[in-house]
């Protein structure tokens, strides 16, 4: 293995140096394709343990409320030219801790109490804090939802009936569990029919928006979010961008002091490695790649006869149903875990489960890509899949599998210092 725990961690605590040790072994044996996960580079995990976490930045770069701040100033403005950069925007602020916490500053920074949103449905491929019940985004505000017609595509028409008819102050775009390319042009023609804030969620996409390889929210959405890794590859992180100078005082307020205090500067650090990593031209390399891996994926669970919601993938991930199958999402997650197949289960459109249980689940090309593989591996995995779903109570068979996946996957270095 290529990437050694530092030896400080096992003299002061071997305990979760074992631990971690374990991970390492979990992440290099098994196949990972939890769409919304990715490796990161040595250097960008490097940057994340640095001095820099020890070190309180409260407010923004030459505006704090800390002495001793000079070198976090000048990690965190790189951070933001390489972010706007990157994406074409003015303003980006780099410290939201996660994607979540990023909507909330949004909805915090434009929105009151009660005030209309419409985001898409959770069971159809939206995210929690899109409008669903459970999350603050439910609670704190009127939610409405648009979701996907029986072909699994979002139908732009029926999303502009819905708004007109709800009249929201903001309209959320982007997902966590859809496979089809999101038309930001159109969404921001629907959003101007009715007044609305466009704001687009573009966590799962945007290392693909970044290459280009998939359609940029500017300059149709007022205002967008994304989390850092996922397929940016970066650290476990959020970000907020803007073209509009007020819109960006608004959200600069209501992330500090409005939502958080101190900003983790280690991971603002890590976020600028990454960030110089995706403006090297083999990024688009790497993007391509993502794509082409999923679209085989796809192409070999069709032919082995299993649902894909929207039939295929213009994207990263593809999204399994199983409403025709007699196992639910939970029953493939786990069998699929088995054979050292790592995947999640998810709603889909017209669920009958709980999301506990689900009738999917998701599967995401990113993750493997940043190790090298490529359509040959992906082909032979996505039979693998087939193979363990259509035995999914044969555990000895899935033994075997796991076996045949480890093989692969040792052809394969993890946390090497490039791999696309």
């Amino acid at each position: 293995m290529n990437y050694i725990t530092n030896a400080n961690l096992k003299e002061a605590d071997n305990e979760v140096f074992a631990i971690i040790e374990d991970e390492l072994k979990r992440q290099t044996n098994h196949l990972e394709m939890i769409a919304s996960e990715n490796f990161t580079s040595p250097a960008v995990m490097e940057a994340m343990g640095s001095v820099f976490t020890n070190k309180y930045a409260e407010g923004y770069p030459y505006k704090r409320y800390y002495g001793g701040c000079e070198q976090a100033d000048k990690v965190e403005q790189l951070a933001i030219d390489r972010a706007c950069q990157i994406f074409g925007c003015k303003f980006a602020n780099v410290q939201p801790h996660s994607g979540s916490q990023a909507n909330g500053a949004v909805y915090a920074a434009l929105l009151k109490a009660g005030d209309k949103i419409l985001g898409m449905d959770l069971s159809h491929g939206g995210h929690l804090t899109h409008g669903s019940k459970p999350s603050f985004s439910g609670q704190n505000y009127s939610a409405f939802y648009y979701g996907v017609e029986l072909d699994g595509r979002i139908n732009y028409d029926k999303v502009e009936e819905i708004a007109k008819l709800v009249q929201p102050k903001i309209i959320v775009c982007g997902a966590s569990a859809y496979a089809r390319e999101i038309d930001f042009k159109r969404f921001r023609e629907i959003a101007d029919s009715v007044g609305a804030i466009l704001f687009a969620d573009i966590a799962h996409i945007a290392g693909l928006v970044a290459a280009g390889e998939h359609q940029s929210p500017f300059p149709h959405a007022h205002i967008v979010t994304t989390t850092t890794h996922k397929t940016l590859r970066g650290p476990r992180g959020g970000m907020i961008m803007t073209n509009d100078e007020d819109i960006a005082k608004k959200i600069n307020s209501a992330i500090f002091p409005g939502l958080q205090g101190g900003p983790l500067v280690h991971v603002i650090a890590a976020k600028a490695v990454a960030f110089k990593e995706i403006l090297d031209p083999k990024w688009k390399d790497y993007a391509k790649q993502v794509k082409a891996n999923a679209r085989v994926l796809g192409e070999v669970l069709i032919k082995r006869g299993y649902d894909i919601v929207s039939g295929g993938t213009d994207n990263h991930l593809v999204l399994v149903s199983f409403l025709n199958k007699p196992f639910s999402g939970k029953d493939a997650d786990a069998a699929l875990g088995d054979a050292g197949i790592t995947v999640n289960k998810n709603t889909v459109p017209g669920e009958t489960r709980s999301p506990f249980i689900t009738s999917g689940i998701r599967v995401g090309s990113p993750a493997l890509t940043a190790r090298g593989m490529k359509e040959k591996e992906f082909e032979i995995i996505a039979n693998k899949i087939c193979d363990v779903l259509d035995n999914i109570e044969d555990k000895e068979l899935h033994k075997k599998i796991n076996k045949e996946m480890e093989e692969l996957a040792s052809n394969f270095v993890i946390y090497s210092k490039s791999t696309y």
